[in-house]
């Protein structure tokens, strides 16, 4: 499975500012069905690794202090 190098355009985006992962969150990283954030070694803030997202939403809507959005095309709307 390809792995994100660096940030690019992907589907979930979390703000690093409003993110509390470094505390001790995982909320949306447990709710992933597919594991595809993960927390960032540099930073310890959620990020997403690989770009397989199905825009299920329960990363954004589980997610205690709104930091994560998922980003969906416009053609699934």
């Amino acid at each position: 499975m390809p792995t994100a190098t660096q940030i690019t355009m992907v589907p979930v985006v979390v703000d690093n500012e409003k993110c509390i992962a470094d505390k001790g969150c995982r909320t949306c990283i447990d709710v992933c069905p597919l594991d595809v954030l993960w927390i960032d070694e540099k930073t310890g803030k959620a990020h997403m690794r690989y770009d397989e997202c199905w825009y299920c939403m329960p990363c954004e809507a589980d997610c205690p202090t709104d930091a994560v959005t998922v980003n969906i095309p416009y053609l699934l709307r």
